[in-house]
């Protein structure tokens, strides 16, 4: 048997019959004959399980839940002979007193879930939870994980852990761990968040009674049933639990460049030259381990980076903006200033004996701040100023398992944290202290800062996306790494982390012209778009080989910017309701039976359609287009959906298709976010002669400052409704508060199969306009503002 699973053949105690039960406001409290276990009543549709442990009902969760103060207060008790009956506005619970178990129902009396016959188990430190699921039924989120979208069928371990050159489709566990898991049959969706940041366990290995389980080696069983109407509603409400990523600066939207490492002045200075010489666009220049003083955090190598402030300054006047890596791993040095301010305040973790924990990490011999302690955050916070002050924009947090060149090859899981008064063994703070390191660094961005906090995060918890964008590592320059990308990002963005992305071009191993080419054309349409490699490695940059692949290259990061004003909307999108930015087919089409079995297609929003080329040498691939009409955005060449087709794919080319119906916002082509005012903001509406009428609500704010939170942003809403006569397009501003940077629309329609006899816009006649009759496209300038467009 596994280490980890759940057993059968071991010996677990279960809850025994149930004695009594009483509410108490929004918990009910149910007394069996071994244990007490608690229903708290969160929202409408969120059921928190609780079991007791050492005596007590603790009320009390890890750092990723908001303290949201949410209760919800409407539901009545049915007893029964057999069972409760837990009636609230939207679901039915029913509880067996024979031995805990529930069964959650619709309204109506349709099983939305239910337990396995014996529910709960635990033995010693270990506790499970058994679960019942059917044969239509699958599984999707969990974090970073790889293989397939759906991850029924497999079993998973949380447990943060640095895992160099080594994913392959069965590695596990990975950096980041997500205990939370979505699943729908397309006619029913709910989740399930486990809020337990021990090392747990996810077994999805369904067995002939159709029973999965889940489970952890230490801490208690504390978990949310979420229910959804649709997919998009859990994640609405597992992100109303964990939290939603804050709108992020515009600029990190952009393109990034890395390497492993640029070593000095003069290489990053030619590095940033050679991209505007080159007319590439890029946004942001990472520096890796190598600008420090002997890997000693917050400080710089004097002889190669003698005056950060002045490269700060001329990259900035450039339009670049650098992120600097900082590693949680501490220096043990007496002369080192971050080392004795440390000890002088105690800031560092130390075993129950108060023995000093040290480790080897890359200045060998280190001591590591016990995040789990505010005083150590708001220090840790205070420590990025001489950075940021010199003009370092974003902070990068590695190695932050944390990581450790050990047996282990991480922290002694008998290392003490102080958790403000409430003190544990690392084994309960493992997997939160990324997420506590992120919320001490991002508090320290925004302290010195008066601009939004940029981090990026290795390791991360449910939560992580509150402060911090994140990526998936040290992956491979290997074709199978390409391929595991698309389901991983779905199923981090599943799980609340919409910010992230993976290593383009691979991070290891020598990447290659055409397998750079193909990772950059995802990456165009992945959230965080990173190109970096190690040290060790063939140079990567988008020039690195030959001209051919360059221009493809440079072709796809400018299509990043044209769909920038898109993007941007979309993030904003997330910040407000949870929903990721890249997301699978079956979240768009939740009818489509083939929209769950697709894991290497993924939407961009709800009208985008990407296929990545992830083999090499592949000029042709199959393409499932779901329901609806679509257009390949390169070829303008339309399909209908619900079918399978066969697309030309040649290297200078991904499959892209724009959902017939919809409206999109364009940009103008530009080599950072910021560099020039734009003459006009593109909206491309794509008629559908199915589609009468359809909208699109724009998001427009500075890109940088709080503004928006005091309501200096824009809300706009562009429209089209069309008949046989004519066609209308309406420019509507819900929110006109924030003055943009462009004075005209430039209006493309595509798909109009008439040329017009007559435009107005607010009544008078449109005298900018042009009607292409080999395309079907009608192309229009007006002036900025509300109106209506009556096309004739």
């Amino acid at each position: 048997m596994d280490s980890g699973l759940y057993n059968e053949e071991k010996r677990y105690f279960s809850t025994g019959k149930l004695v009594d039960y009483k509410r108490n406001e929004n918990n009910l409290i149910l007394e069996y004959s071994r244990t007490k276990i608690a229903l708290e009543f969160i929202k409408k549709g969120i059921v928190r399980v609780l079991k007791e442990k050492d005596e007590k009902l603790d009320f009390s969760s890890t750092y990723a839940v908001l303290d949201g103060n949410l209760d919800y207060n409407h539901y009545q008790i049915l007893d029964k002979k057999e069972k409760l009956i837990v009636r609230t506005e939207n679901l039915d619970i029913k509880i067996s007193k024979d031995s805990f178990s529930l069964a959650f129902y619709e309204k109506n009396g349709e099983l939305i879930h239910k337990d396995a016959k014996e529910a709960i188990k635990w033995n010693k430190d270990e506790i499970w939870a058994k679960k019942i699921t059917n044969d239509k039924e699958n599984f999707y989120g969990l974090g970073e994980k790889t293989g397939f979208l759906n991850k029924k069928g497999k079993k998973y371990t949380m447990w943060n852990t640095d895992v160099f050159e080594a994913h392959i489709e069965s590695t596990d566990p990975l950096y980041i761990s997500i205990p939370f898991y979505l699943a729908t049959d397309r006619d029913k969706s709910y989740g399930i968040y486990f809020d337990n940041s021990y090392k747990s366990f996810f077994d999805f290995r369904v067995n002939e009674n159709g029973e999965y389980s889940f489970g952890a080696q230490g801490g208690k069983l504390d978990y949310y049933f979420i229910k959804g109407t649709k997919v998009k509603d859990v994640i609405r409400k597992y992100t109303k639990i964990t939290g939603r990523m804050n709108l992020p600066p515009k600029w990190s939207l952009g393109y990034h460049q890395s390497r492993y490492s640029y070593g000095s002045t003069e290489e990053v200075k030619e590095l940033a030259n050679k991209f505007r010489e080159n007319d590439i666009p890029c946004d942001v220049i990472h520096l890796d381990i190598h600008y420090m003083d002997d890997y000693r955090v917050f400080t710089w190598d004097e002889n190669n980076f003698p005056k950060p402030e002045k490269l700060m300054n001329d990259l900035k006047e450039d339009g670049f903006k650098v992120v600097n890596i900082i590693d949680p791993g501490v220096k043990k040095d007496p002369d080192y200033e971050v080392y004795k301010e440390g000890m002088k305040n105690d800031h560092f973790c130390r075993y129950l004996d108060g023995e000093l924990f040290t480790g080897d990490v890359w200045p060998e011999e280190s001591v590591f701040p016990d995040f789990t302690s505010k005083k150590v955050r708001k220090w840790w916070a205070g420590l990025h100023k001489d950075l940021l002050d010199s003009g370092v924009k974003g902070i990068w947090n590695d190695m932050n398992e944390p990581a450790v060149f050990n047996d282990t090859y991480t922290m002694d899981l008998e290392v003490m944290h102080e958790n403000d008064g409430d003190p544990y063994l690392h084994k309960r703070f493992h997997n939160q202290y990324a997420l506590l390191e992120a919320m001490g660094t991002y508090q320290g961005i925004k302290k010195y800062k008066e601009e939004r906090p940029f981090v990026l995060s290795r390791a991360g918890f449910s939560g992580i996306q509150r402060y911090a964008a994140t990526w998936t590592g040290d992956n491979r320059s290997i074709w199978d790494h390409l391929k595991l990308a698309v389901p991983m990002l779905m199923n981090m963005g599943i799980s609340g982390l919409s910010f992230s992305g993976t290593d383009i071009g691979g991070f290891t191993g020598d990447s290659n012209g055409e397998l750079l080419t193909r990772w950059t054309q995802l990456g165009t349409f992945m959230p965080f778009f990173r190109n970096h490699s190690s040290l060790y490695t063939k140079s990567q940059e988008p020039w690195a080989f030959a001209e051919k692949y360059e221009k493809i290259i440079k072709k796809f990061i400018e299509l990043r910017y044209k769909f920038m004003p898109h993007i941007y909307n979309l993030f904003y999108k997330t910040s407000q309701k949870g929903i990721p930015v890249m997301r699978p087919l079956f979240m768009e089409f939740p009818d489509e039976q083939k929209a769950y079995e697709i894991s290497y297609q993924f939407m961009v929003g709800d009208s985008i359609l990407a296929a990545p080329v992830y083999e090499p040498k592949k000029d042709k691939k199959l393409i499932y287009l779901p329901e609806g009409n679509w257009v390949n955005y390169f070829s303008d060449k339309n399909y209908e959906g619900k079918q399978y087709i066969v697309e030309d794919t040649p290297l200078a080319t991904m499959p892209l298709y724009i959902k017939n119906g919809s409206i999109l916002v364009m940009g103008e082509k530009i080599n950072y976010i910021g560099e020039k005012e734009r003459n006009y903001l593109e909206i491309v509406n794509y008629l559908d002669e199915n589609i009468p009428k359809n909208s699109y609500t724009l998001y427009e704010d500075d890109g940088i400052s709080y503004n928006y939170q005091e309501g200096k942003y824009n809300l706009k809403k562009f429209s089209y409704k069309k008949s046989k006569e004519k066609i209308e397009f309406d420019i509507n501003y819900k929110e006109n508060n924030y003055k943009t940077d462009y004075n005209k629309y430039l209006i493309r329609l595509k798909n109009i199969n008439f040329k017009p006899d007559k435009i107005t816009f607010k009544g008078n006649k449109v005298k900018d306009w042009e009607y292409k009759l080999k395309e079907n496209e009608l192309t229009l300038k007006i002036k900025a503002e509300e109106g209506n467009i009556v096309i004739m």
